[in-house]
């Protein structure tokens, strides 16, 4: 089991439960309230890696979308 709060204190980036964390050229989002929920995401928005359906990931990507630049400051 994933550290919830260490994870939620390093992220570069909190939206609506999903830690959004950089790494290298890529970024690890963890749905905070569902931990076994988690993807990895390229610098573009595109999915590399998930334990997501489909649905979470949609809204995942769109918060991604909406939110990169906040990301790309940090």
């Amino acid at each position: 089991m994933p550290d919830i709060l260490s994870i939620a204190d390093h992220a570069d980036m909190i939206v609506n439960g999903y830690a959004f964390s950089k790494s290298n050229d890529s970024v690890r989002v963890l749905n905070l309230n569902n931990p076994a929920s988690a993807c990895v995401l390229s610098a573009d928005g595109k999915i590399l890696e998930t334990t997501m359906d489909d649905i979470e990931l949609d809204i995942v990507q769109d918060y991604y979308s909406r939110n990169r630049k906040h990301l790309e400051e940090s």
